[in-house]
């Protein structure tokens, strides 16, 4: 696609606002490019000179309700593309919030729970959890690494354990099988609740939505055998 100026009667100056998830961005940038426009819809307005950003799947993605001051009117239009002035403000955003998780985890952190950063990278944690002592990973440390995406805490971090563990919901690369880190993350979960999410899956596994299909048939036709192995396993790879 040919690359197109967005409306060159503008102001060199324009304010973009990120209504994603209820919250509010504002950036200024002198100009930027985006490809050509597929679709068009004008809708009538009165504020000028201002531009709505609202993000839909990524921020590679969004819509634009782009108003001309000189028709007083906006115009509604959708494309992909990169805009990296905003790209910068939301992951500014996503430092702040990451902070402050770190700074309630270091006041109140989560019964059997510890997490921080790895050295200055506030996007890369590692986190420790102790195995439920009502579980057969009881007694074992387990280390998960958390990955926060740029757009936290609109997409939820990646977490995956480093340390091997017998689980129907957690494979061999240490990926986890848990709804908060999929479809249903929501911002308003935080890191801690996360944990605490893990800490519970270890309790009680969810076999009827299992990432190791083979375990998940053990744990529900033969117990004694799954609890047995995970056992051996904690021991193994946990308590070293």
């Amino acid at each position: 696609m040919a690359a197109t100026k967005l409306h060159h009667s503008m102001p060199a100056t324009h304010h973009i606002i990120s209504l994603k998830g209820g919250r509010q961005l504002a950036e200024q940038v002198s100009s930027f490019w985006m490809d050509e426009i597929p679709t068009t819809k004008t809708i009538n307005a009165i504020t000028p000179s201002l531009i709505l950003c609202v993000p839909q799947t990524s921020f590679e993605s969004f819509i634009f309700l782009n108003l001309s001051s000189s028709k007083s009117r906006l115009q509604l239009t959708s494309s992909c593309f990169f805009l990296e002035a905003l790209s910068t403000s939301c992951q500014l955003m996503a430092s702040k919030r990451i902070q402050k998780e770190l700074q309630d985890l270091q006041r109140d952190p989560p019964t059997s729970c510890s997490a921080g950063p790895v050295g200055e990278d506030l996007f890369h944690w590692q986190a420790t959890i102790m195995g439920p002592p009502d579980s057969p990973y009881a007694g074992g440390v387990f280390f998960i690494t958390i990955h926060f995406p740029p757009d936290y805490p609109f997409k939820p971090p990646k977490a995956n354990f480093q340390t091997k563990v017998y689980h129907p919901n957690i494979n061999s690369n240490g990926s986890i099988c848990l709804d908060i880190l999929k479809e249903q993350w929501s911002p308003a979960l935080t890191i801690s609740k996360v944990l605490l999410s893990i800490c519970s899956l270890l309790t009680d596994p969810n076999p009827d939505d299992p990432l190791v299909p083979e375990i998940a048939h053990i744990y529900k036709h033969q117990r004694s055998r799954y609890e047995e192995t995970a056992r051996a396993w904690t021991q193994k790879y946990a308590m070293g």
